[in-house]
């Protein structure tokens, strides 16, 4: 009885972690395909499959232009397969380019302009960009956002709060001249200032103060494993009636907002990888669809809003990553783009299957070093 209802409990777990995350991957994988689709067929260029997911097709149909809709057994990832690629990472097939007809070329992606290529290329993670910005300003407008004052309630002794002054009671209005309009909004700054010096301005009692800050930095492991280095004060929120809100906001501020939300992802990421090259941060943050299975299953429990707030910023993370400069991802073909508009004219056949090998291997040694992070994670 007891190892059938553990098994039963299992199952449970399982199917509302990979449910949600079939939901999230799908959504985010579908859109990003979806942008080099869109402008593939805007230039002209033939779409000989749409994939969702890899290896055998599970269920597929044909449109009018002639591309197979399909949904594959793999479902970690997916492509879209251009007229004249030799596979699904739109390597070039050399030798039938070169046999093509005139008729041939003029729906082959290959043989298209240099912009042409290029914008078709960078629609991908523009549209995971995009997706990003609507799921925000609609979460922030239909569901609203929870807004704290960033009123400071208690204080830890010895704390850098402290040592910079601050009082039971201060409502910070601006840090360093950037105005503050939540508690999240101060952790955001703090935690990414580590070190730093802060003008903070707050009200104490009607008064305007400033006060200068060094938030100290503040180590930790979260559930997975990685380790952490933000920057902390040493102070709590308000917790008194009326100091917690949901606030709504029209849809075109609300898409500002989503812009600034995408945005300030792209930016602590691209602060995150810099602070591994500097030996500041830990590289066990880095995560695989393991990871992302557990936090999509979490986000799910806590709510559909939860979830689609972690869809937008998988989005941003796919779209990203996607325009790094490794050969097979987007940004790798945009890297031969910007050496063939130099040199004027394409890389050698030779050297583009050697950056295509050096790409692969790079992208593999990713993907097994994350699936570590996350068994590592598991284990822990």
């Amino acid at each position: 009885m007891n190892a059938a209802a553990a098994l039963g409990g299992w199952g449970q777990t399982l199917i509302w972690t990979i449910i949600p995350f079939l939901f999230v991957l799908t959504i985010v994988v579908f859109v990003h395909e979806l942008g080099h689709f869109w402008v593939a067929r805007r230039n002209g260029v033939r779409v000989e499959a749409f994939s969702i997911g890899f290896g055998r097709e599970l269920v597929g149909f044909n449109d009018r232009h002639g591309t197979r809709w399909k949904l594959c057994a793999i479902p970690l990832g997916g492509y879209v397969k251009f007229y004249g690629d030799a596979d699904a990472a739109s390597t070039p097939d050399f030798d039938t380019a070169n046999a093509m007809t005139e008729d041939q070329r003029s729906q082959s992606f290959f043989h298209k302009t240099l912009g042409q290529r290029a914008a078709i290329v960078a629609a991908g993670p523009i549209a995971n960009f995009i997706l990003a910005i609507i799921i925000f300003a609609g979460v922030f407008t239909i569901f609203g956002k929870p807004i704290t004052s960033p009123r400071v309630e208690t204080i830890v002794a010895g704390s850098a709060a402290e040592q910079a002054g601050f009082q039971p009671g201060d409502l910070v209005l601006t840090i360093n001249g950037r105005e503050i309009e939540s508690f999240s909004d101060m952790q955001r700054i703090v935690g990414s200032s580590a070190g730093a010096s802060l003008a903070v301005v707050v009200d104490r009692g009607g008064d305007r103060r400033t006060l200068t800050a060094v938030p100290t930095i503040f180590e930790f492991k979260d559930r997975f494993g990685g380790t952490h280095r933000i920057g902390r004060l040493g102070i709590s929120r308000s917790h008194q009636p009326g100091d917690t809100q949901i606030r709504h906001y029209d849809p075109f501020t609300a898409t500002w907002m989503g812009v600034t939300e995408t945005w300030f992802v792209i930016d602590r990421t691209f602060a995150y990888l810099g602070g591994v090259v500097m030996g500041t941060q830990s590289a066990d943050q880095l995560g695989g669809p393991i990871r992302i299975a557990q936090v999509s299953g979490e986000a799910a429990q806590i709510g559909f809003v939860a979830l689609l707030s972690l869809a937008a910023l998988i989005s941003v993370s796919i779209g990203l990553l996607n325009l790094f400069p490794i050969p097979m991802l987007d940004g790798g073909h945009l890297v031969f783009y910007a050496i063939e508009a130099v040199r004027g004219r394409p890389m050698s056949e030779k050297s583009q299957e050697m950056a295509f090998r050096f790409g692969l291997a790079l992208v593999l040694m990713l993907m097994i070093f994350a699936t570590w992070n996350d068994i590592r994670g598991l284990v822990g």
